[in-house]
């Protein structure tokens, strides 16, 4: 099963669920966002957002394909470019920390440990870009697929919560901590990716 990691753009946006491309939950502040909604514009408005972060801040998100096929996307940015994070209760997210903003798995896809690469491949960039963490807001209620991942998910991949709340704790992975799987990681996506094929075994004559 080929598996690939690849940095989001607007060429494969339209790789991601349509849904998902017409939600600006994230990108816009509440009102901004229904205003969208009411002029039949969101799909425009995300585009705009993407490209407005790639070009001031670089890459925000990876689109997972197996065998050529998209199963699923995440986002990520520092809190500055997203608006929403500030109608939190338990915000704000902390100046040192990008934000997770979401993910999705194509539910065929989901309990292989993609949900995990997903995650260690952000750490991956951001340790890259000299970040000391990622945060994210969970849902302590997560029932079905939403724009807020689910609490338990977030703990289980290595977040910590920093800030509780019955609903919307706000959790955070150092990634200072991921330093010593840091080699792990790489030779994991390695794989991944498919850059690492096994050795033919060699026959004696």
């Amino acid at each position: 099963m080929g598996r690939r990691l690849v940095p989001l753009t607007l060429d494969n946006l339209p790789d991601i669920p349509k849904r998902c491309r017409a939600c600006v939950f994230w990108e816009l502040d509440p009102v901004s966002g229904e205003a969208a909604v009411r002029a039949g514009r969101p799909e425009l408005e995300k585009e705009a957002w993407i490209s407005a972060v790639l070009l001031e801040w670089g890459s925000c998100g990876r689109v997972v394909y197996v065998d050529e096929v998209p199963v699923g996307f995440v986002l990520y940015a520092p809190p500055a470019y997203v608006p929403r994070s500030t109608a939190f209760p338990t915000s704000p997210v902390a100046a040192d920390a990008v934000q997770l903003m979401t993910a999705w798995l194509m539910p065929g896809y989901q309990g292989q440990g993609l949900g995990r690469v997903m995650v260690q491949t952000v750490a991956k960039d951001l340790i890259r870009r000299g970040f000391k963490a990622v945060e994210a807001f969970g849902d302590a209620s997560w029932k079905e697929p939403a724009c807020v991942l689910p609490a338990d998910h977030l703990l289980a991949v290595g977040f910590k919560t920093v800030r509780p709340h019955p609903r919307y704790p706000r959790l955070r992975l150092e990634l200072r901590t991921t330093i010593s799987w840091k080699e792990d990681v790489e030779l994991a996506l390695d794989r991944l990716l498919g850059a690492v094929q096994k050795e033919p075994a060699l026959r004696p004559l």
